[in-house]
């Protein structure tokens, strides 16, 4: 066995520096250097090497490939303020000097993770939250814990109104005597659905037995995993999934800052951003143009590193001047730059004050920040002031590339769009409101009757297009393409359905 074990680390070692000294050239033109050598691996991470290396390739592959595995905490916090990827102001003396490997990540406060084990000598979590990230990059695990991503599972398991859409979206229906029972939701529905997005809750339910080649363990067994939801609550309970932009194992910032990253969540037909936005002059551009972009440089030189937004352009990455002057700065918490919300709920309105929107109460006392008919809930939404602001920072964004009157005259058409959606999304509430009032359609669930769906549909796919649409310059998706023709269309149909039911169906 002991043979064995040297011999697979040394062909190892061999291997991960042979491949560390021939990355890609564009990858060491990221990183300003010419032929990087790897970092000193701590001998708990080769140890995890030895074995992985056969047992899942794809994983160390990934990792060889990371920045992780090419620099140390120590060297990465000499970097100048702006260059810095690690924001914490300090590092574990145990974890600066060695690359940031299987142990460095998979070991970290094993007191408060209830996923922890005895794998061989070491004890090992199965799952990485956001507070064990948080040993080098602190900034950036504080800012998205205050997003509404953080609390996207509470967000939908707290909220009475979008508990009861997801079970009755995710129901089985069983169809009998010309009607239709709905039965429980699954927990696989769920998870394969709605929270595949939003996050699971992960517990460990009991433990295992595997068998390998050197020697038996028990590991632990976990309902809601796998997923790598935005708003997963992890064993350690703490909120949040860094997985879902920064994929396993490379952790990539180019493949965060690739729209393709958003599109995982953010499409056709409820939250249609990635749809408009290759459909937008800006996706056009990114299509064609992307490959000669440096989609790592931090920070990110408008200009010199790219030529047209992204997803993370506006929403959350350091931006500076090709002369280093900083346009806007970094932030993980993906709302902070935004003034208003335009998807999710029935009518838009100012950002929430706190990324746990079930704390709100509105006039109907239900958790939204509205009430159906629009009336906002203003003591848990950000003030006129702080919505100039936020929208005066998108807008110096925006004139990194396009003149002040070209960008003015952007956010008065998207606000007028957003404006006349919310008075389609009010009629078509109004319509709803009266087929209760005459007993067509029972209140007692809002989503599950004919008419109800369409209502729903005016506000969760029609109106969101057309906000988008405006907001990203993608103009077929506020037209035809679940633009204003749907919006129109639906109305029609609401209330069409709504005298053929009152009148007995003649």
């Amino acid at each position: 066995m002991a043979n064995r074990q040297f011999s697979v680390y040394h062909s190892f070692a061999v291997l991960s520096l042979s491949t560390l000294c021939y990355l890609p050239a564009a990858a060491r033109a990221a990183e300003g250097m010419e032929a990087p050598k790897p970092a000193p691996i701590s001998k708990q991470t080769q140890a995890c090497l030895d074995c992985h290396a056969d047992m899942n390739p794809g994983i160390v592959a990934d990792w060889r490939s990371s920045r992780h595995a090419r620099t140390t905490p120590a060297a990465a916090m000499t970097k100048g303020a702006l260059e810095r990827r690690v924001s914490s102001k300090t590092v574990p003396d145990n974890l600066k000097s060695v690359a940031v490997g299987c142990y460095e990540c998979h070991a970290l406060n094993p007191a408060a993770h209830k996923d922890n084990f005895d794998h061989f000598d070491a004890k090992i979590n199965v799952v990485v939250s956001p507070n064990d990230c948080r040993t080098c990059h602190a900034d950036e695990a504080e800012q998205y814990l205050r997003s509404k991503k953080a609390h996207a599972l509470g967000n939908l398991q707290k909220n009475p109104v979008y508990h009861l859409l997801v079970e009755t979206v995710t129901s089985v229906r069983k169809a009998e005597g010309g009607k239709l029972t709905p039965l429980a939701s699954s927990e696989y529905a769920k998870a394969e659905t709605c929270y595949a997005c939003h996050g699971t809750t992960v517990t460990v339910t009991g433990m295992r037995k595997v068998k390998s080649d050197v020697g038996d363990l028990e590991v632990p067994v976990l309902s809601g995993w796998p997923n790598q939801g935005v708003g997963r609550v992890n064993p350690d309970g703490t909120a949040g999934s860094c997985t879902a932009c920064h994929p396993r194992h490379s952790f990539a910032i180019e493949i965060a800052r690739d729209p393709r990253a958003c599109s995982q969540c953010h499409l056709v037909p409820d939250v249609p951003a990635y749809d408009v936005y290759r459909e937008s002059k800006h996706g056009n551009i990114f299509d064609a143009k992307h490959q000669e972009w440096d989609m790592g440089a931090v920070p990110w030189h408008v200009g010199k590193d790219f030529r047209a937004p992204t997803c993370a352009v506006c929403h959350n990455s350091l931006l500076v001047t090709p002369g280093g002057e900083v346009i806007a700065a970094r932030t993980h918490d993906f709302g902070a730059r935004l003034w208003v919300r335009i998807f999710g709920l029935i009518t838009s309105h100012p950002q929430p004050k706190s990324g746990d929107t079930s704390v709100i109460k509105n006039a109907d006392g239900l958790p939204l920040p509205t009430t159906f008919t629009g009336q906002p809930a203003s003591e848990f939404l950000i003030d006129a002031r702080e919505q100039a602001k936020r929208q005066g920072e998108m807008r110096k964004v925006c004139q990194a590339c396009h003149s002040e009157s070209w960008a003015i005259g952007h956010f008065k058409k998207f606000d007028s769009s957003v404006a006349e959606a919310d008075q389609m999304v009010l009629a078509a509430t109004q319509l709803l409101a009266r087929a209760w009032e005459l007993k067509v359609a029972d209140r007692s669930n809002p989503f599950d009757e004919g008419i109800e769906q369409l209502w729903v549909s005016q506000w969760l796919f029609y109106a969101n297009s057309v906000r988008y649409a405006s907001a990203m310059s993608g103009p077929d998706y506020a037209t035809f393409r679940n633009g204003w023709w749907e919006l129109t269309n639906t109305l029609q149909r609401m209330k069409d359905l709504i005298e053929l039911k009152a009148g007995g169906g003649k």
